[in-house]
Protein backbone atom coordinates (compact mmCIF):
# COMPACT_ATOMS: atom_id res chain seq x y z
CA UNK A 1 0.00 0.00 0.00
CA UNK A 2 1.37 3.44 -0.94
CA UNK A 3 2.62 5.91 1.65
CA UNK A 4 -0.19 8.42 1.09
CA UNK A 5 -2.92 5.83 1.72
CA UNK A 6 -1.12 4.56 4.79
CA UNK A 7 -0.93 8.07 6.19
CA UNK A 8 -4.65 8.65 5.53
CA UNK A 9 -5.47 5.51 7.52
CA UNK A 10 -3.11 6.62 10.30
CA UNK A 11 -4.83 10.01 10.56
CA UNK A 12 -8.24 8.31 10.62
CA UNK A 13 -7.12 5.89 13.34
CA UNK A 14 -5.74 8.68 15.54
CA UNK A 15 -8.88 10.79 15.04
CA UNK A 16 -11.15 7.90 15.98
CA UNK A 17 -9.14 7.08 19.11
CA UNK A 18 -9.05 10.74 20.12
CA UNK A 19 -12.80 11.19 19.75
CA UNK A 20 -14.22 7.78 20.66
CA UNK A 21 -11.73 6.30 23.14
CA UNK A 22 -9.51 8.80 24.96
CA UNK A 23 -12.31 10.65 26.84
CA UNK A 24 -13.83 7.43 28.16
CA UNK A 25 -11.06 4.86 28.51
CA UNK A 26 -10.43 5.30 32.24
CA UNK A 27 -14.13 4.62 32.86
CA UNK A 28 -13.96 1.46 30.78
CA UNK A 29 -10.94 0.28 32.75
CA UNK A 30 -12.89 0.84 35.97
CA UNK A 31 -15.99 -0.93 34.62
CA UNK A 32 -13.99 -3.84 33.19
CA UNK A 33 -15.53 -3.70 29.75
CA UNK A 34 -15.50 -1.95 26.41
CA UNK A 35 -19.03 -0.79 25.50
CA UNK A 36 -20.69 -2.14 22.39
CA UNK A 37 -21.08 1.43 21.18
CA UNK A 38 -17.31 1.61 20.60
CA UNK A 39 -17.35 -1.48 18.40
CA UNK A 40 -20.12 0.17 16.38
CA UNK A 41 -18.03 3.35 16.12
CA UNK A 42 -14.96 1.39 14.99
CA UNK A 43 -17.12 -0.35 12.40
CA UNK A 44 -18.59 2.93 11.18
CA UNK A 45 -15.06 4.31 10.81
CA UNK A 46 -14.01 1.29 8.74
CA UNK A 47 -11.45 0.19 11.32
CA UNK A 48 -12.74 -3.36 11.83
CA UNK A 49 -11.63 -5.78 9.17
CA UNK A 50 -9.21 -3.31 7.61
CA UNK A 51 -7.50 -6.12 5.68
CA UNK A 52 -10.75 -8.07 5.20
CA UNK A 53 -11.95 -8.55 1.61
CA UNK A 54 -14.31 -5.82 0.47
CA UNK A 55 -16.96 -8.40 -0.46
CA UNK A 56 -17.15 -9.27 3.25
CA UNK A 57 -17.46 -5.67 4.39
CA UNK A 58 -13.77 -4.90 4.91
CA UNK A 59 -11.50 -2.28 3.38
CA UNK A 60 -9.30 -4.73 1.48
CA UNK A 61 -6.22 -2.86 2.75
CA UNK A 62 -2.81 -4.23 3.69
CA UNK A 63 -2.46 -6.06 7.00
CA UNK A 64 0.19 -3.49 7.95
CA UNK A 65 -2.64 -0.97 8.42
CA UNK A 66 -4.26 -3.24 11.00
CA UNK A 67 -0.93 -3.45 12.81
CA UNK A 68 -0.74 0.35 12.66
CA UNK A 69 -4.07 0.52 14.47
CA UNK A 70 -2.78 -1.83 17.19
CA UNK A 71 0.42 0.17 17.54
CA UNK A 72 -1.51 3.42 17.93
CA UNK A 73 -3.87 1.93 20.52
CA UNK A 74 -0.90 0.66 22.51
CA UNK A 75 1.08 3.89 22.12
CA UNK A 76 -1.81 5.89 23.56
CA UNK A 77 -2.12 3.55 26.55
CA UNK A 78 -5.20 1.61 25.44
CA UNK A 79 -3.71 -1.86 25.91
CA UNK A 80 -6.98 -3.50 26.85
CA UNK A 81 -8.61 -2.23 23.67
CA UNK A 82 -5.62 -3.40 21.62
CA UNK A 83 -5.98 -6.93 23.03
CA UNK A 84 -9.72 -7.08 22.40
CA UNK A 85 -9.36 -5.59 18.91
CA UNK A 86 -6.56 -8.01 18.02
CA UNK A 87 -8.64 -11.08 18.89
CA UNK A 88 -11.69 -9.83 16.99
CA UNK A 89 -10.03 -8.42 13.86
CA UNK A 90 -6.66 -10.14 13.56
CA UNK A 91 -7.39 -13.67 14.75
CA UNK A 92 -11.06 -14.58 14.39
CA UNK A 93 -11.73 -12.72 11.14
CA UNK A 94 -8.79 -14.32 9.26
CA UNK A 95 -9.81 -17.79 10.46
CA UNK A 96 -13.28 -17.31 9.01
CA UNK A 97 -12.07 -15.65 5.82
CA UNK A 98 -9.50 -18.39 5.14
CA UNK A 99 -11.34 -21.48 6.41
CA UNK A 100 -15.03 -20.57 6.37
CA UNK A 101 -17.61 -21.62 3.83
CA UNK A 102 -19.34 -18.88 1.82
CA UNK A 103 -22.36 -19.25 4.12
CA UNK A 104 -20.23 -18.91 7.28
CA UNK A 105 -18.45 -15.90 5.84
CA UNK A 106 -21.73 -14.23 4.90
CA UNK A 107 -23.23 -14.92 8.32
CA UNK A 108 -20.41 -13.52 10.43
CA UNK A 109 -17.86 -11.35 8.61
CA UNK A 110 -20.05 -8.37 7.58
CA UNK A 111 -21.57 -8.20 11.08
CA UNK A 112 -18.10 -8.34 12.62
CA UNK A 113 -16.84 -5.60 10.28
CA UNK A 114 -19.76 -3.38 11.33
CA UNK A 115 -19.12 -4.03 15.03
CA UNK A 116 -22.52 -5.68 15.40
CA UNK A 117 -21.05 -9.08 16.32
CA UNK A 118 -18.13 -9.38 18.75
CA UNK A 119 -15.86 -12.41 18.46
CA UNK A 120 -13.50 -14.47 20.61
CA UNK A 121 -11.44 -17.64 20.25
CA UNK A 122 -11.43 -20.30 22.97
CA UNK A 123 -8.49 -22.64 23.29
CA UNK A 124 -7.19 -22.41 26.89
CA UNK A 125 -8.72 -24.80 29.43
CA UNK A 126 -8.64 -24.90 33.25
CA UNK A 127 -6.70 -28.18 33.41
CA UNK A 128 -4.74 -28.13 30.17
CA UNK A 129 -3.78 -24.53 29.48
CA UNK A 130 -3.17 -24.33 25.73
CA UNK A 131 -1.86 -27.90 25.42
CA UNK A 132 -3.93 -29.30 22.57
CA UNK A 133 -3.04 -32.90 23.37
CA UNK A 134 -4.51 -32.54 26.88
CA UNK A 135 -7.64 -30.69 25.82
CA UNK A 136 -10.85 -32.06 27.38
CA UNK A 137 -13.52 -30.08 25.54
CA UNK A 138 -15.18 -32.61 23.25
CA UNK A 139 -17.36 -32.37 20.15
CA UNK A 140 -19.19 -35.60 19.30
CA UNK A 141 -21.05 -36.25 16.09
CA UNK A 142 -24.84 -36.58 16.33
CA UNK A 143 -27.47 -37.34 13.73
CA UNK A 144 -28.08 -33.60 13.26
CA UNK A 145 -24.58 -32.21 13.77
CA UNK A 146 -22.40 -32.00 16.87
CA UNK A 147 -22.71 -32.07 20.64
CA UNK A 148 -20.19 -29.80 22.36
CA UNK A 149 -19.26 -30.22 26.04
CA UNK A 150 -16.44 -28.76 28.12
CA UNK A 151 -15.06 -25.48 29.42
CA UNK A 152 -12.52 -22.81 28.52
CA UNK A 153 -10.82 -20.15 30.61
CA UNK A 154 -8.96 -16.83 30.22
CA UNK A 155 -10.92 -16.06 27.05
CA UNK A 156 -10.46 -12.49 25.83
CA UNK A 157 -13.80 -10.94 24.72
CA UNK A 158 -15.54 -14.00 26.14
CA UNK A 159 -17.85 -12.13 28.48
CA UNK A 160 -19.66 -10.29 25.68
CA UNK A 161 -18.85 -12.26 22.50
CA UNK A 162 -21.63 -13.18 20.09
CA UNK A 163 -19.37 -15.68 18.34
CA UNK A 164 -16.65 -17.90 19.77
CA UNK A 165 -14.34 -20.10 17.73
CA UNK A 166 -14.00 -23.14 19.98
CA UNK A 167 -11.17 -25.67 19.79
CA UNK A 168 -12.52 -29.12 20.66
CA UNK A 169 -11.41 -32.73 20.45
CA UNK A 170 -13.25 -34.60 17.70
CA UNK A 171 -10.88 -37.59 17.70
CA UNK A 172 -9.42 -38.16 21.19
CA UNK A 173 -7.26 -41.02 19.92
CA UNK A 174 -5.34 -38.63 17.66
CA UNK A 175 -4.02 -36.36 20.43
CA UNK A 176 -3.28 -32.82 19.27
CA UNK A 177 -4.11 -33.84 15.69
CA UNK A 178 -7.67 -34.70 16.69
CA UNK A 179 -8.69 -31.09 17.38
CA UNK A 180 -11.23 -29.23 15.25
CA UNK A 181 -12.64 -25.71 15.22
CA UNK A 182 -16.29 -24.76 15.67
CA UNK A 183 -18.17 -21.51 15.17
CA UNK A 184 -20.29 -21.25 18.31
CA UNK A 185 -23.17 -18.80 18.45
CA UNK A 186 -23.30 -17.77 22.11
CA UNK A 187 -27.05 -17.20 21.98
CA UNK A 188 -27.72 -20.94 21.61
CA UNK A 189 -28.84 -23.14 24.49
CA UNK A 190 -26.11 -24.90 26.44
CA UNK A 191 -23.69 -21.97 26.45
CA UNK A 192 -22.89 -20.09 29.66
CA UNK A 193 -20.30 -17.68 31.04
CA UNK A 194 -18.77 -17.49 34.51
CA UNK A 195 -18.00 -14.31 36.40
CA UNK A 196 -15.43 -12.01 34.75
CA UNK A 197 -11.86 -13.00 35.61
CA UNK A 198 -10.04 -10.28 37.52
CA UNK A 199 -6.59 -9.36 36.15
CA UNK A 200 -3.78 -7.06 37.29
CA UNK A 201 -3.99 -4.95 34.13
CA UNK A 202 -5.86 -4.36 30.86
CA UNK A 203 -9.13 -4.35 32.77
CA UNK A 204 -11.15 -2.94 29.86
CA UNK A 205 -10.42 -6.15 27.96
CA UNK A 206 -12.86 -8.61 29.52
CA UNK A 207 -11.65 -12.12 30.25
CA UNK A 208 -14.04 -14.98 30.90
CA UNK A 209 -14.56 -18.64 31.65
CA UNK A 210 -16.94 -20.31 29.20
CA UNK A 211 -18.93 -23.53 29.55
CA UNK A 212 -20.58 -25.75 26.95
CA UNK A 213 -23.17 -28.13 28.39
CA UNK A 214 -24.14 -30.72 25.77
CA UNK A 215 -24.53 -27.82 23.36
CA UNK A 216 -26.20 -28.85 20.12
CA UNK A 217 -24.49 -27.45 17.04
CA UNK A 218 -25.47 -27.86 13.39
CA UNK A 219 -23.12 -29.53 10.91
CA UNK A 220 -22.38 -26.08 9.50
CA UNK A 221 -20.74 -25.05 12.79
CA UNK A 222 -17.56 -26.95 11.86
CA UNK A 223 -14.98 -24.43 10.61
CA UNK A 224 -12.86 -25.89 7.85
CA UNK A 225 -12.23 -29.63 7.82
CA UNK A 226 -12.34 -31.89 10.83
CA UNK A 227 -8.80 -31.80 12.40
CA UNK A 228 -5.88 -31.30 12.39
CA UNK A 229 -6.69 -27.58 12.47
CA UNK A 230 -3.24 -26.31 13.40
CA UNK A 231 -1.58 -27.83 10.35
CA UNK A 232 -2.65 -24.72 8.40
Amino acid sequence: MDEETTELFHVMIKRCLSQEVAPYYDNWEAAGEIPRSLWHALGDAGLLGIDLDEKHGGAGADIAITQLALEEMSRQGFGGLASAYNIHANIVMPYIQNLGSPAQQAQWLPAMARGEALAAIAMTEPHAGSDLASMRTRAKRTTDGWELSGSKTFITNGQFADLVIVCAKTDPSAGAKGVSLFLVDTHLAGFSRGKPIQKIGQHASDTAELSFDQMQLPNEALLGEEGPVFAI
